[in-house]
């Protein structure tokens, strides 16, 4: 219950049913109720935690300039903080999980904690695990608020979770990463980044982490507490953190981190950027990232089906008497627009015209400010004599584990994954004969959108001149073509978790 305010809102006190160190280090708790008070100490916001016998003897004193308080379930909250014990002179970053009797409680103490601490909001403060966030996060800097919306709406939904946890080759390679190199888990202090409905969290912990940190952003996260908590072997291991990396604050560093952050052509949804920042500010020095490293795979190809597809789309907009109504005008926009949309979908591998080459990226040392735009020179080798269509891309990513490293890819004429492939077809295409360079470049550069505009350019000698074809592609809004087929059978010597042979850019 809430007990009377004193002395004109300088102090405001409450009493809980208890409260528990969450750290594994030497910890202050109690079953028995605990007096919790808002107030001010030497001119800062503090909440100073006691017993209800021994008011006056500070278990534990917050300053709120740099703590944060999470719901963990409608009567349990998590508290982080910079914080100091009393008759000590030592600071931590330390974490209390508090029991409330009632959610009108939780309710009115959240209220109150928000209350106390927003005249200081603006100050800020450096933690060891990084810096309070400010009103406007880093994530909201870069990212537009309707999109933000849309995306933590869309992952926040059951179905959209059980497509992608049916995505076999997905989750199966996963769980077989994790449990194949049960060492690099067992004892450790797991980070799950955007953990979605936490079964990687659970994998962790069936792998033997000591303790993992499920950080989820969107209203997934009580999904996930409920799946923790419908596993009672593994739940005492497993914290669900609601909010977003950038902002949330941990107990403790992280030995490994886990997470799904590939979007479509990999870097899509821009989740790889929070990926690296959860690295830099969780994981101890010589951590491992699962997964470790990704590589955007491209090779030319050739489709005169789907090509003539896209520009047969536009074909609509060439009629001059469309209920009395010239449509003709529009004709050339539509006809731009549509090959502006990457096409998505599940390709033969014998559509290639050349061998692909591959660009690189390292998640374990790669800077956050490195994904804001991607270049990637492009050179070929023409096997054939054709018309080249446009540029196909996919991915893989490594899970280097101790002991059995393993590949995840999205490669034509491998198992089919929820990500497909990617084309980006011209809308000129390219003649080219057998043993011809075909040189070009694709520039990735990000948006608010939290997607990437694609600048995509191939060349190619024709008798004396350079022939030159661009496209302006927008990663956000692909064309699923998904009416195709999907699935390849796999040669005797190409395993499935192996991808293609390329060529490194």
């Amino acid at each position: 219950m809430e007990l009377p305010v004193v002395e004109k809102r300088n102090e405001q006190q409450f009493l809980l049913a208890s409260m528990s160190q969450l750290s594994h280090s030497p910890s202050v708790s109690t079953s028995s109720p605990v007096l919790a008070r808002f107030r001010i100490g030497c001119g800062v916001a503090e909440l100073v935690l006691s017993g209800e016998s021994e008011p006056n003897k500070a278990v534990a004193v917050f300053d709120l300039r740099s703590s944060k308080l999470f719901k963990l379930s409608p009567v349990q909250s998590l508290c982080i903080s910079q914080t100091s014990e009393s008759n000590t002179e030592q600071t931590c970053s330390r974490g209390i999980t508090i029991q409330y009797k009632t959610e009108e409680e939780s309710r009115a103490f959240h209220s109150a904690f928000e209350e106390w601490k927003t005249p200081l909001a603006l100050q800020g403060t450096d933690l060891p695990n990084g810096t309070v966030s400010t009103p406007k996060s880093k994530f909201e800097e870069k990212v537009e608020a309707s999109s933000a919306k849309m995306y933590f709406d869309y992952y926040g939904q059951l179905l959209h979770q059980q497509n992608m946890m049916q995505d076999f080759v997905r989750t199966g390679t996963y769980y077989a990463a994790v449990i194949e190199n049960r060492n690099d888990f067992h004892g450790r202090v797991v980070v799950d980044v955007g953990a979605g409905s936490g079964i990687l969290s659970l994998f962790a912990a069936q792998a033997g982490a000591k303790h993992v940190y499920a950080v989820e952003a969107s209203e997934m996260a009580e999904y996930a507490r409920k799946l923790v908590a419908g596993n009672p072997l593994l739940a005492e291991r497993i914290t669900v953190i609601k909010g977003k990396v950038e902002d949330v604050e941990l107990p403790e560093k992280a030995d490994i981190l886990i997470s799904e952050p590939m979007g479509t052509l990999l870097v899509n949804e821009r989740m790889l950027e929070s990926y690296v920042i959860a690295r830099d500010r969780f994981l101890v020095p010589g951590g491992k990232m699962f997964p470790t490293e990704g590589r955007i795979h491209m090779a030319p190809f050739s489709d005169e089906y789907l090509y003539l597809e896209m520009a047969n789309k536009a074909v609509f907009w060439q009629q001059e008497n469309y209920f009395g109504v010239n449509l003709s005008p529009l004709q050339g926009s539509a006809y731009v627009g549509y090959f502006a949309q990457p096409v998505v979908d599940a390709f033969d591998p014998r559509l290639l015209v050349a061998p692909a080459i591959s660009h690189s990226i390292d998640f374990a040392s790669i800077k956050e400010e490195e994904l804001y735009e991607i270049d990637i020179p492009l050179r070929f080798i023409s096997s054939v004599s054709t018309r080249i269509h446009g540029l196909a891309c996919w991915f893989d990513v490594l899970f280097n584990g101790s002991t059995v490293p393993r590949w995840l890819t999205t490669a034509p004429g491998a198992p089919t994954t929820h990500w497909y492939q990617l084309r980006c077809v011209l809308a000129q295409p390219l003649y080219v004969m057998p043993g011809q360079e075909i040189t070009g470049r694709i520039h990735l550069v990000a948006h608010e959108a939290q997607s990437y505009t694609i600048y995509l350019t191939l060349s190619a000698v024709v008798g004396e001149m350079l022939h030159t074809s661009f496209g302006k592609l927008d990663l956000k809004s692909p064309y699923y073509r998904m009416s195709q087929s999907q699935a390849y059978p796999v040669t005797q010597d190409q395993q499935p978790d192996q991808p293609l042979q390329t060529q490194d850019t």
